[in-house]
């Protein structure tokens, strides 16, 4: 059987302190890349990148000299450029076949870039933004939550309307129901049975799962 080939990227906002939750991931030097001041919490977790993107501005000289003393790959960037470091590493690793690529550090600090970093969804599909208890990723019709009978899961409209917007598996189904934009009707629904079907006609779709619940 074919591993699946998967990418994890650290950003540059916000990581749990709990260093356990980043263990568990088993992330490797093959498959980690850093946008910039994300190389700080690669440091910590003695976790060496396979490549680092941006202009640096983020970076010590501790950081950059444990860079170079570890041989990693930068590819930099002027400071005054058109797309964030981020957006300029998921535009090359979204070119390299990846089937999942997962964001870490991608929300908390500011707001304007969390935001900016929660619109490339609609970017990269294939992009999945993981935190300790939670991740967040765009939903397509047809999708199916497996396995996680139990879970609170949260659809957010990204969209002026989400059209016959069907649920199917969970505690609170839906049947051809318009979804607008600021609507809470999608918010803190469960998993209810083995397998969560999503269906609509149109619109934008973000689903968020929290692993607490």
């Amino acid at each position: 059987m074919m591993t699946k080939k998967i990418a994890y990227v650290f950003l540059n906002g916000e990581f749990s302190k709990n260093l356990e939750f980043y263990k568990s991931l088993n992330i490797e030097t093959e498959n980690l890349f850093c946008a910039d001041g994300g190389v700080k919490k690669a440091r910590e977790l003695n976790i060496i990148p396979k490549e680092v993107w941006g202009d640096f501005d983020s970076l010590d000289e501790k950081d950059m000299e444990w860079l170079e003393e570890n041989k990693v790959k930068l590819v930099k960037f002027e400071k005054e450029k058109d797309f964030t470091d981020g957006e300029l590493l998921l535009e090359y690793l979204s070119s390299q076949e990846y089937e999942k690529i997962y964001i870490l550090g991608g929300v908390g600090g500011r707001i304007d870039h969390m935001l900016t970093n929660i619109n490339l969804l609609f970017k990269y599909p294939n992009l999945i933004f993981k935190e300790e208890n939670e991740e967040f990723f765009r939903i397509f019709s047809g999708d199916i939550l497996e396995n996680l009978q139990g879970k609170t899961v949260s659809f957010i409209p990204f969209s002026d309307e989400v059209k016959d917007l069907t649920l199917i598996g969970f505690k609170y189904p839906l049947k051809n129901h318009i979804l607008k934009r600021g609507d809470s009707t999608c918010i803190s629904n469960i998993i209810f049975e083995k397998e969560g079907k999503i269906l609509f006609s149109s619109g934008k779709l973000i689903c968020s799962i929290n692993f607490k619940s």
